[in-house]
C-alpha cells in the first residue's frame, strides 16, 4: 500500500513552493522554506499538584488530537518550592512528522482555530527569529476530537512548529502560503524601517 500524501503537503509542493521561490528569489526548490516537524506540548504540574494523579485523560485528548500517543515528561530533579519531587510526571508532548504533520497543521488552519472564541487572528509574535512558531491554545475543546461531556477539566497546550526558514520573514511566507491567519506581518528585512 503506497504512503498517500496529505492534501496540504500537494499543496505546497504544487502552489506554494512555487509562490515561496519567486517571492524570495530562489532558483532550487531543495532550498525552500519548509515545516520539518510540529510539536504539541502540555504541562501537567498544576494539574497534579491539585491532587489530580491520573491524567490519563489529558494523554487521551492529546492522542485524539494528534493521531500518536504522547510520550511523559518527567522531573529530573525535586524543587521544593514548586513542591516538585524528581520523577514527578510534569509534561506530555508529541512530535508529529511528514503526513501526520501536514493533516494536524491543516486540522488546525482550517477547523480548529476559526472555532476559537472572539477569533481574529494569530500574532506574529510568536516568531522565534529562527522561522520557527509557537502558537498557545488555552482551550483543546476547539479541536473536533474532544467533546464538551467527556472533558473533565478544560487544559491548553502549546503547538511548536519547526521549520528551516532561517528567518521571520521567510517562516512567515512559508506558514501564510499555508494558510495560517495572521493579522499582521512580518516586514521583509530588505524594506526600510
Amino acid at each position: 500500500m503506497a504512503n498517500k500524501k496529505s492534501t496540504l503537503q500537494e499543496t505546497y509542493e504544487k502552489d506554494v513552493l512555487k509562490e515561496l521561490m519567486t517571492a524570495l528569489n530562489i532558483k532550487n526548490k531543495m532550498s525552500a522554506p519548509k515545516m520539518e516537524k510540529v510539536k504539541i506540548n502540555v504541562g501537567i504540574g498544576t494539574y497534579i499538584k491539585n491532587g489530580g494523579k491520573d491524567f490519563t485523560p489529558i494523554l487521551a485528548n492529546i492522542t485524539d488530537i494528534s493521531g500518536q500517543k504522547p510520550v511523559t515528561a518527567n522531573a529530573r530533579k525535586a524543587i521544593s518550592n514548586f513542591k516538585l519531587r524528581a520523577g514527578m510526571p510534569v509534561g506530555v508532548s508529541v512530535t508529529l512528522r511528514k503526513k501526520r504533520m501536514y493533516d494536524f497543521v491543516s486540522k488546525l488552519v482550517n477547523i480548529a482555530l476559526p472555532r476559537t472564541r472572539d477569533f481574529r487572528g494569530i500574532s506574529v509574535k510568536g516568531f522565534d527569529g529562527k522561522g520557527n512558531y509557537t502558537l498557545g491554545i488555552k482551550d483543546c475543546s476547539i479541536f473536533p476530537e474532544i467533546s464538551h461531556e467527556n472533558l473533565e477539566r478544560p487544559h491548553g497546550l502549546q503547538i511548536t512548529i519547526t521549520t528551516n526558514a532561517g528567518s521571520n520573514y521567510r517562516g512567515y511566507l512559508l506558514l501564510k502560503g499555508l494558510g495560517f491567519p495572521f493579522k499582521d506581518e512580518v516586514k521583509s528585512p530588505d524594506e526600510k524601517k
